[in-house]
């Protein structure tokens, strides 16, 4: 059976196919939502428009790539986080095309969140099936969430530490759109900070417990772009303080939680920077490509697939 995954989120309109005796995923598309220079995202009503605009013509790309007749269940993340109260208007564009292609072939609709689908396609692309059954820890680190969690059978268990105000990808876009690159700005952050040759200073991080904040790190770039560093010097400054804020999360965490694999999603953990910084330091950790650990819709179209399949 194939399945069809759908995800809307803040930043991108993303669709998916995933073959469920294959375990393979068949193919995949995205695209971002269009931001105007200087601006760090859009209003929900516009993000709504674009996601709606899009859709017909990515699903459009995925039938000229494979059967869509073929599609046995269709999953979409329906809200941000598995949690009472969460909600943003831009996901409302996925369920209406997901529920309206579901019912035209009297097909199960299996709604998830955004963070479900994000720790089911870093799971997922682990290649290590048995973190999918035993409790792991997992960091979505995105523009939208820094956080901790405790993983089991792809269901969010708990979260075990976040940021108590700014979120890591906001530090990471924030200090790319100073610098001119356009939003979101964590690939170009990650490719600037590349060319930094020469070591940076240690960031100071602030951690209560397993929660972190973050709000001071966006001063510290600041104040490092007044004193006449590089671009590039901050861009890496700004990457490594994430990567020294999960370190010492993992750290906190492991406490509670000895001896559980950490495995990481989300943009912003797709850094080569922070991956190396964290890899070199702690054990156990899993990182997997950029195709799986930014927003896209394969985490949904396999939890669509394991849910239709258990029935």
């Amino acid at each position: 059976m194939i399945t069809l995954g759908i995800d809307t989120s803040n930043y991108a309109t993303s669709l998916a196919v995933f073959d469920t005796e294959t375990e393979e995923v068949v193919c995949d598309t995205k695209q971002f939502l269009p931001v105007r220079p200087g601006q760090l995202g859009l209003r929900q009503s516009d993000a709504l428009f674009h996601h709606t605009a899009a859709l017909p013509g990515l699903l459009d790309q995925l039938a000229q790539r494979t059967d869509l007749s073929r599609v046995g269940a269709v999953g979409v993340s329906a809200k941000p986080r598995p949690v009472e109260g969460s909600y943003m208007p831009c996901f409302l564009a996925g369920v209406s095309a997901a529920t309206a292609f579901a019912l035209s072939k009297n097909l199960p609709l299996i709604q998830t969140t955004h963070q479900q689908g994000h720790v089911a396609a870093a799971l997922y692309a682990t290649g290590n099936r048995q973190l999918l059954e035993q409790p792991v820890l997992v960091f979505h680190i995105s523009g939208g969430t820094t956080d901790l969690l405790l993983c089991e059978n792809l269901q969010v268990l708990r979260t075990v530490g976040t940021s108590t105000d700014l979120y890591a990808g906001q530090a990471v876009d924030r200090v790319g759109v100073k610098l001119g690159f356009a939003f979101p700005a964590g690939a170009e952050v990650s490719r600037l900070a590349a060319q930094c040759d020469e070591p940076v200073q240690r960031a100071k991080v602030t951690l209560q417990g397993t929660n972190c904040s973050l709000s001071g790190l966006e001063n510290q770039c600041d104040r490092l772009l007044r004193q006449g560093k590089s671009p590039a010097y901050v861009c890496r400054f700004c990457l490594e303080a994430v990567g020294l804020t999960v370190l010492k999360m993992i750290a906190a965490a492991r406490q509670e939680y000895p001896g559980l694999p950490v495995v990481c999603a989300g943009g912003v953990m797709s850094s080569d920077i922070i991956r190396r910084q964290v890899s070199r330091q702690a054990k156990d950790v899993w990182f997997v490509d950029g195709r799986f650990a930014s927003d896209n819709a394969i985490g949904v179209a396999f939890i669509a697939g394991k849910a239709a399949e258990n029935g």
